[in-house]
């Protein structure tokens, strides 16, 4: 029996807390299998403590003891987890915490912290995965000092944040120092990218899952664009209260692209070339926008799954024929035997 670390939470915001415990909610649920696993919660809160709750309801968070970070990682180390699954989804979670797993000697499934802050850095991302040969839309990186350096339409977005926050889709320059406002406005390094708008077409995305070590690329997902962009508000609703549900499953929302689709195959070739230049390990993710002449334009990489129904990468793994439980027990199988 594997025993298994559910890393949740963030030391960063509320919003960020609550969407890795929605995700971590739905994981525990759907991947529990006692006569396999025996399952552990670790959550991170916005202060930057610890707590070690029976599950991730409230009222489970709410009465587990706060404890320090030498107390939180002292506790892990004695009670001799087999692999975690992290499920923080903040800078931080993405990086430093999984840094702290690596000097515990504890193994994951998924990317390592250097990885993960690739991944994080839009502009960064792009300049790896067109050294591969993989077609970027026209970009670049820009500061509130810098004027306008593209002709509309072009999008302006935060170089490092994600769920399409501070994204805007600009059509006349009269709106350019506004859209900068609104990227700065969710980037801790005020940096944004402007990028030339690929003309409305398709957008798609494509994981890539290692199998026996070999990385396949799953179905794609596709997604509506009835304002040119996917918003936020196609990817998370907030109730008004600090609770976040999921509903970019939800129906209309997206789909699954079918295997003959022309598209398909290109956009798959351009996805294994995508993981490859980023180093990616375990899984990947990467989103690409189809122009009317059928071309894949690479936009951004998302190097994480929760584990989750819900997770993009569950869903298209689900299409390909791998139900939850086995890609969940090849995740972790697989990271605990190269711990």
């Amino acid at each position: 029996m594997l025993r298994v670390l559910h890393l949740t939470g963030s030391p960063v915001s509320p919003f960020f807390a609550e969407l890795s415990t929605v995700y971590g909610r739905g994981c525990l649920g759907a991947a529990a299998d006692p006569a396999r696993y025996e399952f552990l919660v670790a959550h991170v809160t916005p202060d930057g403590r610890w707590r070690f709750p029976a599950d991730l309801t409230p009222e489970a968070l709410a009465a587990a003891p706060r404890l320090g970070l030498p107390e939180a990682l002292g506790l892990i180390e004695s009670r001799s987890v087999d692999v975690a699954v992290p499920q923080l989804f903040c800078p931080p979670g993405m990086t430093t915490y999984r840094a702290l797993l690596d000097a515990l000697g504890v193994p994951y499934p998924g990317n390592p912290p250097d990885v993960m802050a690739l991944g994080a850095d839009k502009a960064m991302t792009r300049a790896v995965v067109a050294a591969a040969g993989v077609p970027v839309p026209e970009g670049r990186v820009v500061t509130s000092a810098d004027p306008c350096p593209l002709p509309p339409p072009f999008v302006v977005k935060p170089v490092d944040a994600d769920n399409s926050d501070g994204l805007t889709l600009v059509h006349d320059r009269a709106d350019y120092h506004a859209a900068l406002d609104a990227a700065f406005a969710c980037s801790p390094r005020r940096r944004a990218l402007v990028e030339r708008y690929v003309p409305p077409g398709r957008e798609v995305r494509c994981g890539v899952l290692v199998r026996s070590g070999v990385p396949t690329p799953l179905p794609l997902e596709e997604y509506p664009l009835p304002s040119g962009v996917r918003p936020r508000a196609d990817k998370l609703a907030d109730d008004g209260g600090g609770s976040l549900s999921l509903v970019a499953k939800a129906d209309g929302r997206s789909w699954i692209v079918d295997h003959d689709d022309p598209v398909t195959a290109a956009v798959q070739e351009q996805a294994l070339r995508c993981h490859e230049a980023l180093g990616c390990r375990d899984y990947s993710l990467f989103d690409f926008r189809i122009d009317p002449e059928g071309r894949p334009w690479f936009l951004e990489a998302g190097l994480y799954c929760s584990f989750a129904p819900t997770s993009v990468i569950t869903t298209m793994a689900g299409a390909a024929g791998i139900g939850l439980a086995e890609l969940f027990a090849e995740a972790v199988t697989t990271a605990a035997r190269r711990g």
